[in-house]
């Protein structure tokens, strides 16, 4: 079946449209999350306080670690957190061709102080800037779940469109996967989809992406261009139809490659039209 396409003017309608983000301040920082990060090492960190603001450093390390018995390296293991990073198995290399593991560092005291010394903390702990290091790594968790913004903003639009449905009394079933849909799977083959939202009408089932762009890159050009041949595949289905609600001015990025995935994809949706979609489903009920 040929489904109608979009004109170039509705096209420019539709990027006029695209919001510069979804952002809310309750979505910027997820504290429970970064509280709960910090309280799993707090133990430890209490103990690495007493290697704040001494000179000689390496007897700090030697006496702690003699403290701490058996359990010296579990107390120093969490050095690499105060860098930003939660993978104690990352691979980190010397310069001269030899790698090693970040724990492989915390098993000694000589490994100790080269981690020290080599990311820059000995000089760090001996300024006496830093006074504690819970409160140090709060602020590291917190700017390491900036990371997780991205996902979170996704989560939100999803949440958001998923409201738009409670409300306007439509059943949906989210995170479908395209093994359970007959006929689907044969189409896109090797291609296991989870769709966010799958909604059966007296017509068809639709089977709905949803996402938001607030910045540029790449990945928007491998999004327009997977949808682009997955939407057109659904849509030969008997009974299916492949929906796209998307928005966000990252999207100016990446242009063209959206308007190839609008001229393949009849109903593309962004968070201003979706109302058009809501009310063809209503119709359909």
């Amino acid at each position: 079946m040929i489904m109608q396409a979009h004109s170039a003017k509705n096209f420019e309608t539709f990027m006029s449209q695209l919001q510069p983000t979804n952002v809310t301040l309750a979505s910027i920082s997820d504290f429970n999350k970064v509280a709960n990060n910090v309280w799993a090492v707090q133990k430890s960190l209490n103990k690495l306080n007493a290697l704040l603001g001494k000179q000689n450093l390496r007897v700090a390390v030697e006496m702690l670690w003699r403290q701490e018995g058996l359990l010296a390296p579990q107390v120093f293991n969490v050095l690499s957190i105060l860098v930003a990073v939660r993978d104690n198995n990352k691979i980190v290399t010397d310069g001269y061709g030899n790698f090693y593991s970040m724990c492989s560092f915390f098993q000694d005291v000589d490994g100790i102080m080269q981690f020290l010394e080599g990311t820059g903390l000995a000089a760090l702990f001996k300024s006496g800037v830093i006074t504690d290091l819970v409160s140090y790594v709060y602020g590291i968790e917190v700017g390491l779940d900036s990371n997780a913004r991205k996902n979170r903003s996704g989560k939100l639009t999803e949440s958001w469109v998923a409201s738009m449905f409670y409300q306007a009394g439509i059943t949906y079933q989210k995170q479908v996967p395209s093994s359970s849909l007959e006929g689907i799977s044969e189409v896109l083959g090797k291609d296991e989809k989870v769709f966010d939202f799958a909604i059966k009408t007296r017509v068809k089932t639709y089977l709905v992406e949803v996402n938001f762009y607030s910045n540029g890159g790449s990945k928007l050009n491998e999004v327009a261009r997977s949808y682009t041949d997955i939407g057109p595949k659904v849509n030969s289905v008997a009974g299916y139809e492949f929906v796209w609600v998307t928005d966000g001015i990252g999207w100016n990025s990446a242009r063209n490659k959206l308007e190839e995935a609008f001229d393949a994809i009849p109903k593309i949706y962004n968070l201003t039209t979706i109302k058009d979609f809501i009310a063809l489903i209503k119709q359909e009920m």
